[in-house]
């Protein structure tokens, strides 16, 4: 008898999880490791060059500009399509996200992809529960295992032959910021504006991949351990609705309740506003209804 595609999915989660975790995790500190540590000691100069109040909001400015490319770009416009937009704003969309420095953004949603797709399961790539915080966290960006893009995850978006490129040239916008960075604040707008900023982004990104699957509330019964953080929402500019988020994955809204801040959303209607996007998709009322 042949075996049952849910026999067949369980089987290929199994191998996913058994294609050397452990080995990995031995992996993960690689030489590509390098500029990763090397970003977190720079900001260390910090000591030196001080702070004046235009690095300070330098630094504030760009975390929030960028994470909103993070969060409204790579993941609900790039992983989810959870809304439309031209083609050309796509690609501005997809450019500022690479000056957060988190790779090109075919590389970014085709693993998120497949997070939703084997959440918190041995074939999750960065599941607290399978693997700990740490891995979670960071242990899987540096790992080797899960530097190549998944073209086939995102064959959607891969047929655009500038975001191609883009992905494959992640790094230029990132060297072309920290560029600007030193030339409108000298030494401390390099620092503060882009080393540090950077490396805050680094972390509240990579908190709703560990944090959020570890601490917070369950409002609905997801088959996982995805959590709401008012915290973590905060931070990240409305992704720490994560239970919520798993819930409707495609929903372009992740506070999905009016007391529930998505600065992300409010960006993306105003977006919407200037007619630059549009068709934003919303949870259906019977859904936000059932809890757990």
């Amino acid at each position: 008898m042949a075996q049952s595609k849910s026999a067949l999915i369980n089987e290929q989660v199994t191998d996913l999880g058994a294609s050397g975790t452990n080995n990995e995790k031995e992996r993960s500190l690689s030489v590509k490791s390098i500029p990763f540590i090397l970003m977190h000691l720079v900001c260390l100069t910090a000591i030196l060059t001080g702070v004046s109040y235009k690095a300070a909001l330098m630094c504030v400015a760009l975390y929030l500009i960028r994470m909103f490319a993070l969060t409204a770009g790579y993941h609900r416009y790039f992983a989810h399509r959870s809304y439309s937009t031209s083609r050309t704003f796509q690609f501005l969309l997809a450019l500022l996200g690479c000056t957060a420095a988190q790779k090109g953004p075919l590389w970014w949603a085709s693993h998120h992809r497949q997070h939703h797709k084997y959440t918190d399961s041995a074939g999750d790539v960065h599941s607290p529960r399978q693997n700990g915080f740490w891995w979670a966290h960071v242990g899987w960006v540096l790992s080797t295992k899960y530097e190549p893009t998944n073209f086939e995850d995102i064959k959607d978006f891969a047929k655009y032959p500038e975001l191609r490129w883009l992905n494959n040239w992640h790094i230029l916008p990132a060297v072309v910021l920290a560029v600007i960075c030193f030339f409108v604040g000298g030494w401390q707008g390099l620092i503060w504006g882009f080393f540090v900023s950077t490396v805050v982004l680094y972390h509240g990104t990579f908190s709703i991949n560990s944090l959020s699957h570890m601490f917070g509330s369950q409002r609905y019964e997801t088959g996982d351990d995805s959590r709401n953080n008012l915290f973590l929402a905060l931070l990240t500019s409305g992704e720490g609705w994560h239970n919520n988020h798993h819930h409707y994955m495609a929903s372009v809204r992740q506070g999905f309740f009016w007391w529930e801040i998505d600065l992300s959303f409010y960006g993306i209607k105003l977006l919407e506003a200037m007619r630059l996007v549009w068709n934003l998709r919303l949870p259906p009322p019977r859904l936000l209804a059932h809890t757990s």
